[in-house]
């Protein structure tokens, strides 16, 4: 996944705010455990994604991590040993034990799924959003060199991958049987390995690696920057409110016990809410 600058209010923001936007939202994942608050979580994720023009890439980062949250599922019952109610008893499994499913761990395994499910799709909205150059900009006070260094990683990756597919299709053009997968691993890293003589050539002549600590940046906060940072503190606001007052709470041991009522349904709709509403505004948006 690369990023792409794209007409959104996310891409129009700067890298500080929509990095603390993308984080609070994984955030509100990781700190509750509520059925309610991962699913409002999830659907906000899944909906900032569409707003910002990177549903294809929610989409494509959902092919690894739904597999990943049903692994979870499936394997929390076959390990966990709490819980009342057993569904089924599938007798001595030797180091493992006694293998009791109980409905509690099944509950609480689909839990820790829908929990990797929406830090994943939180994650690939910051790649397709967030603009990794404004990142590492943000860091080059703190050390030029890495700054530098990861810059370049950043933009040789996908130089490289374009490079094995070239590579790749012109194998298939030649007569005769395609050469073996090694064969173009040791292409390609020839030729990185090449490029980076010439790319270390290029930055000595030009002087990197010698210059003094780069100025602050003074660039003024525009209002899509303020309109996320902003949701960033309210999507914090509300988990730590929850937390707090024990809203939409959650046991799944000895015995499942998830709150549902009026106030669980307010808290998911002020913490999409929250999310949604940034992208309101499309003033100032580049087109």
């Amino acid at each position: 996944m690369t990023y792409r600058r794209r007409s959104s209010p996310l891409h129009a923001s700067r890298a500080s705010a929509a990095m603390a936007y993308c984080a609070a939202l994984a955030g509100c994942a990781l700190v509750s455990d509520s059925p309610v608050v991962l699913g409002a979580t999830l659907v906000a994720v899944i909906g900032a994604g569409i707003a910002a023009g990177v549903g294809r890439e929610i989409g494509r980062a959902a092919l690894v991590a739904v597999p990943l949250a049903l692994l979870i599922a499936i394997v929390n019952p076959l390990v966990a040993r709490e819980g009342l109610t057993v569904l089924a008893r599938l007798g001595d499994a030797g180091p493992l034990g006694q293998l009791d499913i109980t409905l509690e761990a099944v509950v609480y395994g689909a839990v820790l799924g829908l929990r990797a499910l929406v830090v994943v799709l939180a994650c690939a909205l910051y790649g397709a959003a967030v603009d990794p150059d404004e990142v590492l900009r943000l860091f080059r006070r703190l050390s030029l060199r890495s700054a530098l260094t990861a810059t370049l990683a950043t933009r040789m990756v996908p130089v490289l991958g374009r490079d094995a597919r070239r590579m790749a299709e012109a194998q298939r053009c030649r007569p005769g049987p395609p050469p073996g997968r090694p064969a173009l691993v040791r292409a390609v890293a020839t030729g990185a390995l090449d490029r980076a003589v010439d790319v270390a050539a290029t930055l000595e002549l030009r002087g990197y690696g010698s210059a003094h600590r780069p100025p602050r940046s003074l660039r003024a906060w525009s209002r899509h920057d303020a309109a996320f940072a902003a949701s960033a503190a309210a999507l914090v606001a509300v988990i730590v409110a929850a937390r707090i007052t024990a809203a939409a709470g959650f046991a799944a041991y000895p015995t499942v016990q998830i709150a549902g009522g009026v106030p669980e349904i307010l808290l998911a709709g002020t913490l999409v809410i929250a999310a949604w509403l940034p992208f309101a505004d499309r003033r100032g948006v580049v087109r």
